[in-house]
């Protein structure tokens, strides 16, 4: 039996709090969770999935870009797509069919990895 019992958060790196609130909260749509305090720190609720985008260094973490995306589920990759596009936000490269998923990838301005991501195939 293992000793986890869920994931409360992930957490994303930045330098610009400020600049990641904008990214996260006002181009992306997501609503704050919560905030750090004076701390520059504010979760954001996706689906869920809570993510806490932290300025590393004030709480003691080296920063470091994860290249790894976060996968943002969505009904529509290809609206969803063309909604972040019209905000300015660049995608990495054309949007991808694996044959059960469409996957679309760009980064946060802090170059971490996110994707868009639609399911349209049942799981197996």
């Amino acid at each position: 039996m293992s000793i986890v019992t869920g994931v409360d958060f992930v957490v994303v790196a930045t330098n610009d709090i400020e600049a990641a609130e904008e990214f996260y909260g006002g181009v992306l749509g997501l609503p704050v969770h919560a905030r750090y305090g004076k701390m520059p720190g504010v979760e954001f609720q996706a689906g869920n999935l809570t993510i806490a985008v932290m300025q590393s260094e004030a709480f003691g973490m080296k920063y470091a870009v994860n290249p790894s995306p976060v996968a943002f589920q969505v009904d529509d990759t290809h609206a969803a797509r063309a909604e972040l596009e019209a905000k300015g936000v660049e995608f990495a490269a054309d949007t991808i069919d694996s044959g059960v998923c469409h996957m679309a990838f760009f980064r946060d301005p802090d170059g971490n990895g996110l994707m868009l991501h639609h399911r349209y195939a049942p799981r197996d």
